[in-house]
């Protein structure tokens, strides 16, 4: 074997190679005091916090954490906070407690519990502004209902494309004015179904008919533009038997008599 070593001047820990190489702890032990003594002072060392840093589970942390304690390189105590809840608390040695080499270390002040946080008084203008009411559902302009009922007819069968599209009647009859306002802007029943059941979401559908409504609200197209004005129609002159446009038969632009221009008095 051959070391390459790079000189360290910042983030190393010294470890004693008497911990790197002794023969009664495991591998898990060794590494797991390697980790520990380069941890700050105050950090969680406990069988969870390891857990969730490590892939070892919770025996073999806790088998490590036991052959530690009984070499001398940890010990763990029980103490109650003044809040009565009992905390470990954890001492890490770079050297086996009980050789002649181990230095007294300056106890951690006591653990406190955190301060509770104090409770944000809610200023006036922080506020939740109140929600905007729902837009209304759109609404044909013609008076009289589809005798075909084109649009309960859709509604009802939207759960053939989705089970989750099934509606009680109630929501159909609430639901299908707003269809009719699509079929009345030129929609097609083939298309308004594909704009109720195209990218439906994966999750499930708590509100199905509220779904509905929106889409139905949100996506409604524009109306069709006004039909131009249609020309008057053809009529005969009475008096050259040519056509013209009028609304009403008599006399062309040049049959028609001339009237004298009124002069003012």
């Amino acid at each position: 074997m051959t070391h390459v070593n790079v000189r360290l001047t910042t983030r190393y820990t010294v470890v004693d190679n008497r911990l790197l190489q002794h023969r009664e702890l495991s591998l898990t032990a060794i590494g797991l005091a390697g980790h520990i003594q380069s941890l700050p002072t105050g950090a969680r060392v406990d069988i969870k916090s390891l857990t969730a840093r490590f892939p070892e589970g919770e025996v073999r942390i806790a088998a490590a954490l036991r052959e530690l304690e009984a070499h001398g390189y940890l010990s763990r105590t029980r103490e109650r906070l003044p809040n009565g809840r009992m905390v470990s608390r954890t001492v890490s040695y770079n050297r086996p407690t009980g050789t002649e080499e181990v230095r007294e270390v300056t106890p951690p002040p006591p653990l406190t519990p955190p301060p509770a946080p104090r409770p944000e008084r809610a200023h006036p203008s922080a506020a939740p502004s109140p929600r905007p009411p729902k837009p209304p559902l759109p609404e044909p302009t013609r008076s009289t209902p589809d005798p075909q009922r084109t649009a309960t007819t859709l509604l009802a069968r939207l759960h053939h494309d989705d089970p989750r599209l099934l509606l009680p009647e109630r929501e159909v009859r609430r639901l299908a004015p707003a269809v009719d306002a699509w079929l009345e802007r030129g929609a097609t029943p083939a298309a308004v179904r594909r704009a109720l059941t195209s990218g439906l979401p994966t999750e499930p559908l708590l509100h199905p008919a509220g779904f509905l409504a929106h889409r139905l609200t949100e996506h409604l197209p524009p109306p069709p533009p006004p039909a131009p004005p249609r020309p008057l129609p053809f009529q005969d002159c009475d008096g050259c038997d040519r056509p013209f446009r009028a609304a009403e038969p008599g006399h062309c632009r040049d049959c028609r008599p001339h009237q004298p221009l009124q002069t003012a008095a």
